[in-house]
């Protein structure tokens, strides 16, 4: 049997149930380590990951979408390979998206999204967000039941970015259903489904026509932002730039937080008098949510290359060099967390945990997803007095029964069946 430092990470499944095993076997031969047989680093301590993430000089973010085992697109030459990236970049997969882009692209692109995730916008939005989350729970409270992922997670979350953008309500219902028809990102089983249309290419064509509507007819929401904004130095984005945008910010947008609210919904149960302790005082919620962004994040994982070559934490990386920065790890790091497998509530600096990255690249809807994960709870505790997994879907506590997404990228449950009972 393979040792666990010498197993595939990203082909694996193995490693999908508990990956935490894995990084810290990789630990033990230190912060950074070079994965066998391949040109990778992995990048498990929280101060080597901060050094890579704020390094927007020496490292593109271009593998960021495909992952750092996806074949490069071209030989890497000389000691300076940006002229080669931005050659190839619609070569990579999702390189063209927010994520991957570097240097002025990614700053003129993060420029137009800012506006949108301002405090008074995110303010005005939690009324849709609180009358959404309360619906969706009193019903699932009736019922005495539900499927937490697909009947409140999902659809919460999907409908809640769908609204910030102004996507149409007709439509809505039909976006659900093209995500859920997709591969997670980052799936250990993509070549399955390789002849089927990517949901964010269907969702584009929808963009397109939405976003010239909003020119000719501006009315008052993101979509109608998007379509008459500039970048900071007076030009205009194209129609294929704000569709690129507007359709990650949706897919990426919903996907990141409906992960979180089952990855808490799991604390939530299974810690020991951690449901009293948040139901007695509901103010606990936010701290309970960094602890959980830390211990189980939506995003396991994130990826960069050496455009130059550098060091990161005295370790020498040659140019072209792909490095893989386990976020998960990261924020379990015990030179870093005190006891970092354990879920301490009000832990201090909590909020330096890693969940969303760091620097120029930071998750730029984080606020938007605290925020929805706050609500949901907060109408839980209001509508229900206990929550708890259905034994029939799960079995009984110590032999539970949970999957999880095949993602070497995200972290989230496939399904959650609770019984719920009212107030």
């Amino acid at each position: 049997m393979l040792d666990l430092v010498d197993r595939d990470y990203f082909t694996d499944h193995s490693i999908l149930l508990d990956p935490y095993e894995y990084f810290e076997a990789l630990r033990e031969k230190g912060p950074i380590y070079r994965l066998p047989g391949r040109d990778i680093f992995m990048v498990t301590g929280f101060a080597e990951s901060l050094e890579v993430l704020a390094n927007t000089v020496e490292f593109s973010s271009v593998v960021c979408v495909g992952g750092p085992a996806a074949q490069m697109p071209f030989t890497p030459q000389g000691d300076d390979l940006t002229p080669q990236i931005e050659e190839h970049r619609t070569s990579f997969v999702g390189g063209d998206y927010l994520v991957a882009r570097d240097d002025k692209a990614h700053t003129n692109s993060r420029a137009l999204l800012s506006r949108l995730f301002m405090p008074s916008r995110l303010k005005a939005n939690e009324t849709y967000m609180t009358g959404l989350a309360d619906g969706l729970i009193k019903g699932a409270v009736a019922r005495g039941g539900v499927e937490l992922i697909t009947e409140i997670a999902v659809p919460f979350a999907t409908l809640v970015i769908a609204d910030l953008l102004g996507v149409p309500p007709d439509d809505r219902d039909h976006f659900m259903g093209v995500l859920a028809a997709g591969p997670p990102a980052g799936a250990l089983d993509a070549d399955d489904d390789a002849e089927r249309p990517h949901p964010m290419e269907v969702m584009a064509g929808y963009f397109v026509n939405y976003l010239i509507d909003r020119k000719q007819n501006p009315r008052a929401d993101v979509l109608t932002e998007l379509a008459t904004a500039s970048y900071p130095d007076g030009t205009t984005p194209d129609v294929a730039e704000l569709v690129r945008l507007s359709t990650f910010l949706f897919g990426a947008g919903q996907d990141t937080t409906a992960k979180l609210l089952g990855n808490a919904m799991r604390f939530l149960i299974e810690v020991p008098g951690l449901q009293a302790q948040l139901r007695a005082d509901p103010s606990l919620l936010g701290a309970f949510l960094e602890e959980v962004l830390r211990l189980e994040g939506s995003t396991k994982m994130t990826s960069r290359i050496a455009r130059k070559a550098t060091t990161v934490g005295g370790v020498e990386i040659p140019v072209g060099t792909k490095v893989m920065v386990a976020l998960a790890a990261a924020n379990r790091d015990p030179r870093r967390w005190e006891n970092p497998g354990a879920f301490v509530l009000n832990r201090p600096r909590i909020k330096e945990n890693l969940a969303f990255g760091r620097g120029a690249h930071v998750c730029i809807g984080n606020p938007l997803a605290r925020a929805e994960a706050r609500i949901v709870f907060e109408k839980l505790f209001e509508h229900s007095s206990h929550v708890d997994f259905d034994a029939a879907a799960h079995g009984k506590p110590g032999n539970l029964k949970l999957d999880y997404e095949p993602s070497f990228i995200i972290r989230g449950l496939e399904k959650m069946q609770l019984t719920l009972t009212p107030r």
